[in-house]
């Protein structure tokens, strides 16, 4: 009798299953109500911000950018077809305001220096992309078209830049200054065109390093208005966070460069049309680059058309020096330099049938193989120069389709497959962002509002200078009134060291076949 109550209050196995099962059943149904349920709480109140909203993005690189001035309002009655047909508001969601100022504890501070005499359509969307990747400060040594009036008032009107006009005055300074009065530049002095611009830009490098330290900068880097970086490998899209990610104890940063491979030959925007570039020999294996460097060169000289040595940023510190336009250096210590296994310069050369034609006009040279060497440190600019300075347009065209534009859709694909080249669509996308928001066209209507009288009439009399008395105390610097070399009027410096510091790094062109080693393949 006793087994059998037992039995009857003993729940059976069976029994208890059920009762789990059904457990288990109502937690599954409740609890995704009940966080549904909650979300719609939060979100009613206030509590949540619709992460699709451009409010809820920041600039890669940003971290202190100032209340957003140009903010979408869309009504409440707003539905899909409304929103996805908003075509005055911005595709671009880093958009704030165009001035993109930033914090007074924002670390850390990069500056970029430059050489320039382009116009406003190349320097903008080179200047504010680097402005998008977290660069503070710019220092701009102008001219030609940069330094007239109508491009630089709108450069001045805009934070965070420096202009620097080439006057008599800055020439005069440059003159009594250490670099020019050293050795380890002097291979470059006195001689025309590419190797002028080299000695001009160490020169400016020396001055910029100077402004860099009084605005505070903890970074600087040399560039021209041609080259965009490209911070792959950075946690972020940005410049100040992969600088931010760098051991205390390095000096200097090699970025080694990639090479723009222009599609078509009527490039108008490059940094908005082209999105193909070549591989620097930095960041291929070897078997990958020689076994593929005939094809990857197309006849040309070299693998790259110009320069395969980088550009280089420094950390701020006494005693730092350029060294050359590619490199730093520092006068009392050897540098601690490494180099990014990813992050790259983007170079955009040659990207318009035009260059070709610039180029030559900016250099005083005779279309002869002997004479372009004084002119060009790179076989290819002497090639381009005896051809845009003997042939025909027809033939010039030809010549640019031939060396220039990648046209071979199957060899492109080849060595996209293998790695040699690479599409990379970042900046572009950036830049076109930029552009739809009317970031360009608002430093443009600013500058013209802002500008004032006192401004305007001193970048008049800098240009002016620029044009006139400041060439010639250039070529009187350089050469006598026979013509010849005066280099004995230098006051070469009496300092302690100088013959250990290497010669400026020149720009170098990558590794050719001649320096294979079989041995190692």
């Amino acid at each position: 009798m006793a087994g059998g109550l037992y039995n009857f209050i003993r729940p059976s196995p069976s029994s208890s299953n059920q009762d789990s099962s059904s457990r288990i059943i109502i937690v599954l149904t409740f609890l995704p109500l009940t966080l549904a349920a909650f979300a719609f709480v939060l979100q009613w109140r206030g509590g949540l911000n619709d992460p699709t909203m451009p409010d809820n993005h920041k600039f890669p690189g940003d971290m202190g950018s100032s209340t957003p001035q140009h903010v979408v309002h869309l009504p409440s009655s707003s539905n899909c077809v409304e929103l996805l047909g908003q075509s005055s508001s911005p595709s671009f969601p880093y958009y704030r305001d165009w001035k993109y100022n930033y914090d007074a504890d924002l670390k850390p501070k990069i500056c970029i220096t430059t050489s320039t005499s382009a116009g406003l359509e190349q320097i903008l969307p080179w200047l504010f992309y680097h402005k998008v990747l977290g660069v503070t400060n710019f220092f701009l040594f102008v001219e030609g078209k940069a330094a007239s009036p109508n491009v630089s008032h709108v450069l001045e009107s805009i934070p965070g830049v420096k202009v620097i006009y080439r006057t008599r005055e800055l020439e005069e300074k440059q003159a009594r200054s250490r670099i020019w009065n050293e050795t380890w530049l002097s291979d470059f002095f006195y001689k025309p065109c590419n190797n002028e611009l080299f000695v001009k830009q160490s020169l400016n490098m020396e001055m910029a390093i100077v402004m860099a330290r009084d605005a505070g900068m903890d970074w600087i880097i040399h560039l021209d208005t041609d080259e965009l970086l490209h911070p792959a490998g950075a946690r972020e899209y940005s410049l100040r966070q992969l600088l931010l990610d760098v051991p205390g104890d390095v000096d200097i940063i090699v970025f080694p460069n990639y090479e723009s491979c222009v599609e078509r030959d009527d490039i108008k925007e490059p940094f908005s049309e082209v999105s193909m570039f070549k591989k620097n020999y930095d960041h291929l294996t070897k078997d990958i680059y020689y076994g593929l460097y005939t094809e990857a060169t197309r006849g040309n000289p070299n693998y790259f058309l110009t320069y395969g040595n980088g550009k280089s940023a420094a950390r701020i510190q006494d005693n730092l020096r350029p060294n050359g336009a590619h490199r730093w250096y520092n006068y009392m210590k050897t540098p601690n330099e490494i180099k990014m296994d990813q992050a790259s310069v983007l170079h955009y050369t040659y990207t318009k049938f035009s260059d070709l034609t610039s180029r030559r006009d900016r250099c005083v040279c005779k279309p002869t193989e002997e004479d372009v060497k004084r002119c060009f440190i790179l076989e290819f600019d002497r090639n381009a120069f005896i051809i845009a300075s003997t042939a025909t347009e027809e033939e010039m065209l030809q010549w640019y389709r031939n060396h220039v534009v990648w046209t071979d859709k199957a060899l492109n694909l080849k060595l996209l497959r293998k790695g040699i080249l690479a599409h990379i669509y970042a900046p572009m996308a950036i830049i076109k962002g930029l552009k739809e928001s009317g970031v360009f066209s608002s430093v443009i209507a600013s500058a013209k509002t802002t500008i004032s009288k006192e401004m305007f009439l001193s970048s008049v009399e800098s240009s002016n200078s620029t044009r006139g008395t400041g060439s010639k105390v250039m070529s009187l610097r350089k050469f006598g009134s026979s013509g010849e070399s005066q280099a004995t009027a230098r006051n070469v410096l009496e300092i302690t060291g100088t013959d250990s510091h290497p010669e400026a790094v020149p720009p170098w062109s990558p590794p050719g076949m001649d320096d294979i080693d079989l041995q190692t393949l």
